[in-house]
């Protein structure tokens, strides 16, 4: 069987360093920590000023992936607030060591309480990979959403009992899973936090084909030309009532890096403006 090593986990992406920097300097950083609703401590920061922008990273990553993307630079210079968290389990999020602490919609209740405690009340919410899976979530969640965009995702998230998920789950957990070896060893020279990691694929929600068939909000599917790792976006997109469904170039792990999806996030958000 092929490696699958890195399917749903992040996108590969190159900013120029000097880019960075001038935004860095353009776009004061306001950053802190959410105490949760379960006393979880959610690191995010927000830069820019406008209509608020959620992004959620992909799996094994955290906020600081979207910072390589162009989508970043080009939300700020289109004059987005643009708010970028760690996930709990994640970068400089707590990753708690309790099981539970990642059941019943934990991320998507923490996004709804940090978006309170930034006193925002109607924003648009970006997700690639499992970031899409949690913004699935928000949607039928949080009515203050008003547009979404969903990256690199299809219909397989829909399974609760969805193979691939119970496979990340049982490799992380410690299972022989060969196809998974490169993942597991990647999470242990990274130092990234394995438990946390494998209670996040334990824990991680299914939304189901009929909840998202009274989603009313505007819906970008967005999926590169070469990803077909989580299903199908087409059937993703024929399942929200309220959908566009657009193709950018790439696999799973680089179509999130191209200025193509870039283009594609902004002109549909522009698009619906509220």
């Amino acid at each position: 069987m092929r490696s699958i090593f890195f399917i749903s986990c992040f996108f590969i992406v190159a900013v120029s360093t000097a880019q960075t920097d001038s935004l860095i300097l353009k776009f004061p950083k306001d950053s802190g920590y959410l105490s949760s609703f379960d006393g979880t401590k959610i690191y995010y920061e927000v830069r820019g000023k406008g209509k608020p922008v959620l992004l959620l990273h992909g799996f094994i990553v955290n906020g600081n992936s979207w910072k390589k993307a162009a989508l970043y630079p080009d939300l700020l210079n289109a004059g987005y607030k643009v708010i970028i968290p760690d996930m709990r389990g994640n970068g400089k999020s707590d990753k708690p060591h309790d099981s539970t602490a990642y059941d019943n919609d934990a991320e998507a209740k923490d996004m709804i309480q940090l978006m309170a405690l930034l006193k925002v009340k109607k924003y648009s919410v970006v997700g690639y990979s499992r970031g899409s899976i949690i913004t699935a979530r928000l949607l039928v969640l949080d009515k203050n959403i008003q547009t979404a965009v969903m990256g690199g995702m299809g219909t397989d998230f829909t399974n609760p009992f969805w193979p691939r998920r119970i496979m990340f789950y049982r490799a992380l957990m410690g299972d022989s899973i060969p196809e998974l070896k490169a993942m597991v060893a990647y999470v242990q020279q990274q130092n990234l936090d394995q438990l946390a990691l494998a209670y996040l694929q334990r824990s991680q929600p299914a939304t189901s084909k009929e909840a998202l068939g009274k989603i009313t909000q505007p819906v970008l599917v967005i999926s590169g030309s070469e990803d077909a790792d989580n299903g199908s976006a087409a059937k993703l997109a024929k399942l929200l009532p309220n959908s566009t469904l657009a193709t950018v170039p790439g696999d799973h792990n680089h179509a999130a890096a191209t200025s193509e999806f870039s283009n594609a996030v902004i002109h549909f958000l522009q698009q619906h403006q509220y």
